[in-house]
């Protein structure tokens, strides 16, 4: 029974909400390239001024802790664990590629596999693969996209490869395979938030750290002509 601040700045689309028990009391979002740090703080307050809250009735603040962009993951963290030092409250994290997944299950709740991507540079993306019933294929990656990329796990099953550049892969994957360009978004990060604000499962805000994931996967070198 919380009253929850959620922030989301992994992509160039910077989203807060505010949840009450787990469900979306409100919502703001600006897609204005890497221009977090000049709108982060006043949507914040907007947000609680629209609705009549002060930041000290505030119980929690949970951030995405990437892995996505190293500008927009550092300006969010460091604004949240602001906020949480200041106002000493619990600071949450939940994955940012999980946040595209609550997202996808709650949209498109038919497919057999689910694949949240977040782009990098050129042809390389942050990506996880899971079923249906949120079980993990593979864990959160970084990859070089390639022709047949995702094949050895697709199979014949029903796929939505999704995120905020998706649509890259086309011509890399099946064509039966649904590529859906979406932002992670923080009002899905509403459900999980307060779950884990229950089950008391709180980053250390002094020492807490973006998720960035440097390394890729690069695939085999082809051959020279």
């Amino acid at each position: 029974m919380a009253l929850i601040l959620n922030i989301e700045t992994s992509t160039t689309n910077c989203s807060i909400s505010l949840a009450k028990d787990g469900n979306v009391l409100a919502s703001s979002e600006k897609n204005e390239g890497y221009s977090h740090a000049e709108n982060l703080a006043s949507m914040v307050e907007d947000l609680l001024s629209k609705h009549k809250l002060d930041r000290k009735e505030l119980d929690a603040i949970c951030v995405g802790k990437g892995p996505g962009s190293f500008t927009g993951l550092r300006i969010g963290v460091s604004f949240a664990k602001g906020l949480s030092f200041g106002l000493g409250i619990p600071l949450i994290s939940i994955g940012s590629l999980e946040i595209l997944l609550e997202q996808a299950m709650a949209e498109e709740p038919k497919y057999d596999l689910y694949v949240p991507t977040i782009d990098a540079r050129r042809m390389e993306i942050y990506c996880a693969m899971f079923d249906a019933e949120r079980r993990p294929i593979h864990g959160v990656q970084a990859k070089v996209v390639e022709e047949g990329s995702f094949q050895e796990f697709i199979g014949e099953s029903s796929c939505l490869i999704f995120g905020d550049n998706a649509t890259k892969l086309r011509g890399l994957v099946k064509d039966d395979v649904r590529l859906w360009d979406v932002f992670p978004s923080a009002r899905s990060m509403c459900a999980l938030g307060e779950q884990f604000f229950k089950d008391k499962i709180f980053e250390d805000t002094a020492y807490f750290e973006p998720y960035y994931l440097k390394d890729f996967r690069v695939g085999a070198p082809k051959k020279l002509l």
